[in-house]
């Protein structure tokens, strides 16, 4: 008999109790795999946010930077073939601003291209989703005489809660909430100092409302022309 009881298998209690064991350790595991897998998700998620509006800040900075207006061709507007400006629009929380610069890269060879560009920067709805509002980017290789229009629109952020932009009248020396080179009323045939930016992103679930911002230098404040 001692025998036989040393040699008996484990009871259906025992392997139940062995089974609930097992799955909980299981349950622990992937519990804590889960974890870490979804807080590096969510890093990713927050890091790749922190560069969407970082790099929008960054490449609108630039670009302003290499604004320019100039004095070549007619005085006459009707008969101008292209016309450069600096046009910046005010708004409660989205503003807009198209203007001249020398930041075309072009990328086919032998094209009839040169570095000027028309830029225009702008909050739209999101084509996808009418809730979300975009930061875009617009781009026409070769000023015309409509400064808003035309060219190809990328997109530079998502979810966009605020952009607004402020500009430095070097004559007054006070800050502007808009600016048109082009109107007789506004700032005729004259570029900002400075440009203040402001661009806030709405929260996600992955990563809170943050504001980015900086304060731009144009360097070329006078008209080009053929002699300066």
């Amino acid at each position: 008999m001692r025998s036989l009881a040393r040699s008996r298998g484990m009871t259906l209690l025992e392997i139940m109790v062995s089974m609930a064991i097992l799955a909980m350790m299981s349950l622990l595991i992937y519990g804590a795999f889960n974890s870490v897998t979804r807080g590096k998700t969510n890093e990713a998620a927050r890091m790749e946010r922190f560069r969407e509006g970082r790099g929008a800040v960054l490449r609108m900075s630039r670009e302003l930077s290499s604004a320019y207006l100039s004095d070549h061709g007619t005085k006459n507007p009707s008969t101008a073939a292209r016309i450069t400006s600096f046009v910046g629009t005010g708004g409660m929380s989205y503003n807009r601003v198209d203007f001249c610069a020398f930041v075309h890269r072009r990328t086919e060879r032998d094209a009839k291209e040169s570095d000027q560009a028309e830029v225009g920067y702008f909050v739209v709805k999101d084509p996808v989703d009418s809730d979300v509002m975009d930061l875009v980017r617009r781009e026409q290789p070769a000023p015309d005489t409509d400064g808003r229009h035309g060219g190809h629109v990328d997109v530079l952020a998502r979810d966009v809660e605020e952009f607004t932009l402020k500009y430095l009248d070097p004559m007054t020396g006070n800050w502007l909430e808009t600016w048109d080179s082009l109107s007789s009323n506004g700032q005729p045939n004259r570029l900002p100092m400075e440009v203040r930016i402001v661009l806030k992103l709405r929260a996600t679930t992955s990563a809170p409302a943050t504001t980015y911002g900086g304060r731009v230098l144009i360097p070329v404040l006078q008209p080009l022309g053929f002699g300066n």
